[in-house]
């Protein structure tokens, strides 16, 4: 077998616990082989240590325009530094030479605005964090920037949401590379046992908090999280706040940007994911206690927002025995 030669590029204030997700990942497989499967390295523009987004030095053990291929896998980090890096044609260059001699291309979290600045990303589905998906299509008309999922893979290319995903797409890497069987060993080395399917949507709504300027709206909110299973329809909801629906749809709009029947279906869709995830319920007891009723309505929901049924969903969750 053999080993997979993996290089991380790195620059000023980029996220150090982006970085740390791909390594710790990938050393985590390697204990796991009479061999290693990893060979990673980090590279920075001179071979320099960086001071990375939270002020720690790292220091690199490669320099980014010394770097030849072949390589397994080029991956970009992210970090608050990602537009001096892009606007830096040191970097740029070198990143766009190196994915010529690389099987794999990947970013995490604005790393993707640095493949986007080598024309890699050109004619391509990407993403990166939320924050920033707005102002990257913006200066990259080219791209075909998605926000929601957590990672895309687009022929050889991939690029990730935000700093933890960086996890997620590590996993899914040495899934594919190794098997399910490491990938699950590995995760539940590093406690995180749920592995996230690529398009699960960055944002859950339950962490991203509603607009605390309207205090109907937020009731109202409370109100469905602790009722999925009863009549949530837009009239019971109005009658419940005491406004016409014509208005509490206006205020869900303005504060939400959902209509009310559109939150109350994304409602259930999670509440239905952590049941899947954390119990062994049937999928009918499942689907009546989220409010859906039948098996058949949440997995048509379900699809909806995660892109893959219910019962696939459950399998990616599930931790290794053990």
């Amino acid at each position: 077998m053999d080993v997979r030669r993996v290089v991380i590029v790195a620059y000023e204030a980029a996220e150090l616990l982006e970085i740390a997700s791909v390594t710790s990942t990938l050393e985590s497989a390697n204990w796991h082989g009479a061999l290693p499967y990893y060979e990673y390295r980090v590279a920075t523009p001179g071979g320099h240590a960086i001071t990375t987004a939270t002020a720690l030095t790292l220091d690199a053990q490669l320099a980014l325009e010394r770097v030849t291929g072949p390589l397994d896998t080029l991956l970009v980090a992210g970090g608050i530094g990602h537009e001096d890096a892009a606007g830096n044609p040191l970097v740029v260059g070198h990143v766009r030479r190196l994915a010529r001699e690389s099987r794999r291309v990947a970013s995490v979290c604005t790393g993707s605005h640095i493949l986007a600045a080598a024309g890699l990303l050109d004619g391509r589905r990407a993403t990166t964090h939320w924050m920033q998906a707005q102002e990257m299509a913006a200066r990259f008309p080219k791209v075909i920037v998605d926000p929601d999922p957590i990672f895309i893979r687009d022929g050889n290319i991939a690029t990730s949401a935000g700093i933890t995903a960086a996890l997620d797409l590590t996993l899914a890497f040495v899934e594919e590379d190794n098997g399910t069987e490491l990938a699950r060993t590995v995760a539940r080395n590093l406690v995180t046992y749920l592995q996230r399917p690529g398009n699960q949507a960055q944002m859950s709504m339950f962490v991203s908090a509603p607009s605390p300027a309207n205090s109907l709206v937020k009731r109202t909110l409370e109100y469905i999280g602790a009722h999925l299973r009863d009549d949530l329809s837009t009239s019971a909801l109005a009658t419940e706040a005491g406004v016409s629906e014509r208005h509490l749809t206006r205020l869900f709009l303005k504060h939400l940007g959902e209509t009310p029947g559109r939150y109350v279906r994304l409602a259930r869709t999670e509440a239905a994911a952590h049941l899947l995830a954390s119990t062994s319920l049937p999928m009918a007891s499942v689907a009546v206690r989220c409010g859906f009723g039948t098996a058949e309505t949440l997995r048509q929901a379900f699809v909806d927002r995660y892109g893959i049924p219910p019962s696939r969903y459950r399998l990616t969750q599930a931790p290794a025995a053990g």
